[in-house]
């Protein structure tokens, strides 16, 4: 039976394209629930006009899917609250941006 955990895990595979750094990194994942077969994730953008809405929602369902074949139904939200700011990116990716702390 999967867990939230291994939800979080693939997520972590799903990147940005623009940067190279995955979702849960860059702070783009607020919530992961999993209940029976079902799985719901709640993630944002870092801006409402990014352009890889589409692509990032569709790429956390095939990385679900691929990690957890026991889920049946997979639920992306967009959510815009809170919205996302710089300090919600793991130390990670602020060293891969080249950030200081």
């Amino acid at each position: 039976m999967t867990n939230d955990e291994q939800i979080w895990n693939a997520l972590r595979t799903v990147l940005d394209p623009e940067i190279g750094i995955n979702v849960v990194d860059l702070g783009l994942v607020y919530s992961v629930e999993v209940s029976n077969s079902r799985a719901r994730v709640a993630m944002t953008m870092t801006s409402q006009a990014c352009p890889l809405h589409a692509y990032l929602t569709e790429a956390a369902e095939t990385a679900i899917r691929q990690f957890a074949p026991d889920i049946g139904v997979v639920q992306v939200d967009m959510v815009w609250d809170p919205p996302w700011s710089p300090g919600m990116m793991s130390d990670a990716a602020k060293q891969q941006l080249g950030w200081r702390s």
